[in-house]
């Protein structure tokens, strides 16, 4: 009798670890295997025994070599767990396989038990690796800008072609080749690879780009940016290179150690609307840099997190002497909490600096240009030397269904996944800038606040839409694309 009583509880510990497994991705629809396999009557039915991994088995990596897989599990050979540990470590390292962007669906489960050993089954679907796409994009800051400000002026949009692709070898590798005219005449080119040792901790990147423009940002008035264009010549040629070594000894943390070389000459009716545009009036400037880069990444979905931190330290050095002059520093941070099984908190904030703070215009972008903004000022630059600010939202999922693509079988889940969330968030902010000419937004707390609407599906696409108040009185529609900071 009591054997029997064994033997059944431990049929129901190898369920739960099975159902465990599979119930915490709600997106993931594989089924559970047709009948477990024999277990050992002397299996533990105390659920502190230890289970020891004893094979790992990976399914569904045509590309995908089995040690980068491997090297994201929390998990390896011979490591003993619990049985709630185990659930754990399970739904981890899903959680790490989803995040390195190489599949569309992940499940590691237990596939065997006998008596304190474990067998675990890691079943992938790889995603589409390779994009030759025509490119489409315009160069204004964000979507908002281009088609009201701009009006969704045609002569304000990149275009070419652009090759991405990514797992080039197998190791989750990413190429990239811009070929862009319109607005910008551009060539670009990187190269990111993770890992080159044995051990699978050491990489290498690298990219160069060259280019020119005939219309260039010269300055900012009003917190706006001002721009000249001639249509006959070009104003603003550049060139760029730079080469990285990164480290990442486990797997949240990444470290990247670089060197770069720039330079950049604009027209000499530049220098004349704003000699200030490079440090001593000059027309052309060329520096080398050294920078150091830290982040570090426990998120449930680096795309759009609903748990977990994220945090980015950059320290860079441009130039050697007065010509070019700039030290950088700068922090990221965000958190992100749940409040319930469909709704969490997250604050996101960030401070920099910019030494000496006396820097010609060149040197003085900072909010409003690329992922550092804030919402309800989409429409605004602030420039200036050093920043800071603090984001707080509260999110909670709307409505989650998935709508089948016939035919798609080789670059999407047959069933594509689609959630909305809606959300109200408040920020605040401070730019200082020691010359801050005809501009009203540096040198002040700023506030604003709003409401919107998240939408994330395939290929990590997020579409974000806020309506945005801030404290000058205006308020309004914006779009943005994902950003975790």
């Amino acid at each position: 009798m009591v054997k029997e009583k064994r033997y059944y509880i431990s049929i129901l510990v190898a369920i739960a670890i099975c159902l465990s497994s599979f119930a915490q991705n709600d997106s993931i629809n594989l089924p559970l295997p047709d009948s477990l396999p024999a277990i050992k009557k002397e299996a533990p039915a105390n659920k502190d025994a230890h289970f020891i991994i004893r094979t790992i088995t990976v399914e569904g990596n045509r590309r995908t070599k089995t040690e980068i897989i491997l090297r994201e599990l929390p998990f390896k050979l011979g490591d003993g767990y619990t049985l709630q540990e185990l659930v754990k470590k399970f739904e981890t390292g899903r959680r790490q396989l989803m995040n390195t962007a190489l599949f569309h669906e992940v499940v590691v489960a237990l596939y065997n038990l006998r008596g304190y050993d474990v067998d675990v089954k890691i079943q992938v679907k790889e995603r589409l690796y390779l994009f030759p796409v025509p490119y489409f994009k315009p160069v204004d800051r964000n979507l908002n800008q281009w088609l009201v400000e701009q009006k969704a002026s045609l002569k304000r949009v990149n275009y070419g072609a652009k090759l991405l692709y990514n797992n080039v070898t197998g190791r989750n590798d990413k190429l990239r080749f811009w070929l862009i005219s319109g607005y910008t005449r551009q060539l670009s080119f990187s190269y990111d690879r993770l890992y080159i040792d044995k051990k699978l901790k050491w990489g290498v990147n690298m990219g160069l780009s060259l280019g020119n423009n005939k219309e260039i940002n010269y300055n900012t008035v009003d917190d706006k940016q001002v721009f000249f264009k001639d249509n006959n010549n070009f104003v603003r040629k550049f060139f760029s290179s730079y080469a990285e070594l990164t480290y990442r000894r486990a797997i949240r943390t990444r470290h990247r150690f670089g060197i770069a070389y720039s330079k950049e000459s604009v027209a000499d009716t530049v220098l004349k609307l704003n000699p200030d545009y490079f440090a001593g009036g000059r027309k052309k400037v060329e520096y080398p840099e050294l920078y150091y880069i830290m982040t570090y990444y426990n998120l449930d979905y680096i795309p759009y997190p609903t748990k977990g931190y994220a945090a980015e330290i950059n320290v860079s050095k441009k130039g050697i002497n007065k010509a070019f002059n700039l030290w950088q520093f700068s922090v990221k941070g965000s958190g992100n909490w749940t409040t319930g099984k469909k709704s969490f908190v997250s604050l996101n904030a960030l401070t920099a600096i910019k030494l000496p703070f006396s820097q010609p215009y060149f040197n003085q972008k900072l909010l409003g240009y690329s992922d550092a903004f804030l919402q309800g000022y989409e429409y605004y630059v602030i420039d200036g030397t050093a920043a800071a600010y603090l984001k707080a939202t509260y999110t909670r999922k709307l409505v989650e269904f998935s709508f089948h693509l016939p035919g798609t079988k080789k670059i999407a889940p047959k069933n594509v996944p689609v959630k909305i969330y809606g959300k109200v968030f408040g920020n605040t902010g401070y730019i200082y800038n020691p010359k801050p000419g005809n501009n009203s937004l540096s040198n002040q707390t700023l506030f604003s606040s709003g409401f919107g609407l998240d939408v994330v599906t395939i290929y990590d696409f997020i579409l974000k839409l806020e309506w945005s108040f801030n404290q000058l009185g205006q308020n309004g529609l914006f779009l943005h694309r994902k950003t975790i900071f």
